[in-house]
């Protein structure tokens, strides 16, 4: 053991999307930010390759969202099992559509804004143990053959479903595996498909794929009759099998780059906090990969973690803030085991009644406009609320789209995601806000663009994860000053 001993504000162990965002964030919050990676080096053969439009409004609050749709194939809509249309063009959002770009896209951009911002990031260093009290939390980290202690105010767990941060705390991760022996391929075809996304299911078993960029289609395929443990080598025969089966044609697969086989649990911890640490991502949730939303919502866990923890450790925040962590994202990652549950059992339908009514849902689901849209809402994540004392205001919780704001000073932001780029919370109204000089320092102040518009009387306190803190028609001074006191701390 050296007796060497580390400093920083927030140790995030996990240098995956997760542990990345927030890394990013607390470091533009100005605190000292150490990431610690298990593996050594990067790698670009990842699961995830779905960004939904939650994640991409997140991204445009941090001026990355341009630079990543530029990586990949928007796409405004989707058919699956053949019947089943899903119109994402009418979501009420900048980004109508998922993007289908491969994670180590989303991993590279956020990695170089936390590293610009400051923080530092440590790469082939595994902890191996953990201890905390009520100053702290010290890791013993283990690289290049020494043991080295780093000392932090919080931790965050973002290392993902094997978590050493979960295991070394104790926290139990309940659960079920949900699917076994999925094979995953990065490949090359010789005939494309007619749809950019391409997903069925038959008695056999059911098979995806989706071009991956410079030529590659990432194609996930099960085979019921054919279950296999993890270890068992996946081959390209074998998947050409299944697609050609499920499809109808194998569209030419070859030139695998990558195979593996894989299964997928549905877990989740009972509680995100743990003293001065915290879990993020597949640390405390995981599920199938139905739906596309493990990264995203990892990502939104970060989204909201970052800003919590930069207020606590810059003094400003009371403790019952964190708290709110585990009571705004648990039930969220609940719902979405819920719904990648709900998916990947509609798929994975093996009896005769079972895909009657996968197949009778499909079809109707396509003339129910309501519950297509509410899906699509909660599977983007724009349809997110988080829980608001009662007798609020209605916007209070809720996702705050990205408003145009009237520009008071050249080069200005335009737009509350430009506002958000700060880490600030924003404040919004049509009246003199003078009253809110004295928390310049965390908050942005502006005006709606349009005067006469939707918030006309209404002053509105954007938090910095793009939800409505809190909102009042004509509040009084006092009520404003109140509020801001209560989410902003005391000057």
């Amino acid at each position: 053991m050296s007796d060497k001993q580390l400093t920083s504000d927030v140790v995030i162990v996990g240098a995956g999307p997760t542990g990345l965002l927030l890394a990013g964030d607390l470091a533009t919050a100005g605190l000292r930010v150490t990431v610690l990676e298990k593996r050594g080096a990067e790698s670009n053969l990842t699961r995830a390759f779905a960004v939904h439009a939650r994640t991409l409004e997140q991204l445009d609050a941090r001026g990355l969202a341009d630079d990543l749709i530029a990586t990949g194939t928007a796409l405004g809509s989707l058919r699956l099992f053949g019947q089943l249309q899903v119109e994402l063009g009418r979501l009420p959002t900048r980004f109508p559509f998922v993007l289908i770009t491969p994670q180590s896209n989303t991993e590279r951009l956020l990695q170089e804004r936390a590293l610009k911002a400051g923080a530092t990031i440590l790469r082939g260093s595994e902890v191996v143990a953990l201890r905390q009290d009520g100053q702290g939390v010290s890791l013993d980290v283990r690289a290049d053959g020494a043991t080295t202690t780093h000392r932090a105010t919080y931790a965050v767990g973002a290392d993902g479903v094997r978590s050493a941060v979960r295991d070394l705390l104790g926290i139990p991760f309940p659960g079920e595996s949900v699917i076994s022996s999925v094979l995953l391929a990065d490949v090359r075809l010789e005939r494309e498909p007619d749809e950019v996304l391409t997903v069925a299911a038959n008695d056999a078993g059911f098979a995806f794929m989706v071009p991956f960029g410079d030529g590659w289609y990432r194609v996930i395929a099960w085979d019921r009759a054919r279950q296999l443990p993890d270890s068992a080598p996946a081959s390209l025969a074998e998947i050409v099998d299944v697609t050609r089966t499920v499809f109808g044609e194998d569209y030419g697969l070859h030139d695998p780059r990558w195979m593996s086989r894989f299964h997928s649990d549905e877990r989740q911890v009972p509680n995100y906090r743990s003293g001065r640490v915290f879990l993020a991502g597949d640390a405390a949730h995981c599920h199938s990969p139905a739906g596309g939303q493990g990264m995203n919502t990892g990502l939104q866990d970060a989204a909201n973690l970052g800003w919590k923890l930069a207020a606590a450790v810059q003094g400003w925040a009371p403790d019952a803030l964190l708290d709110t962590y585990q009571t705004e994202r648990h039930p969220v990652g609940k719902a979405v085991l819920r719904s990648s549950g709900a998916l990947v059992r509609l798929a994975l339908a093996g009896s005769a009644p079972a895909r009657a009514l996968r197949s009778a849902l499909t079809s109707v689901a396509g003339h129910l406009g309501p519950v297509t849209e509410h899906g699509t809402r909660m599977v983007s994540g724009i349809g997110i609320a988080y829980p608001a004392p009662k007798d609020s205001h209605h916007l209070v919780g809720r996702r705050i789209p990205d408003l145009r704001l009237a520009v008071d000073v050249p080069g200005g932001p335009s737009r509350l995601h430009e506002a958000l780029r700060g880490g600030k919370a924003v404040l919004i109204s049509n009246d003199e806000l003078s009253v809110a000089e004295p928390w310049a320092d965390r908050l942005v102040t502006a005006a709606p663009a349009d005067p006469h518009g939707k918030l006309r009387d209404t002053v509105l306190l954007v938090r910095p994860d793009g939800y409505a803190a809190w909102a009042a028609v004509d509040p009084s001074r006092g009520e404003l000053r109140s509020a801001l006191t209560q989410w902003l701390g005391t000057q």
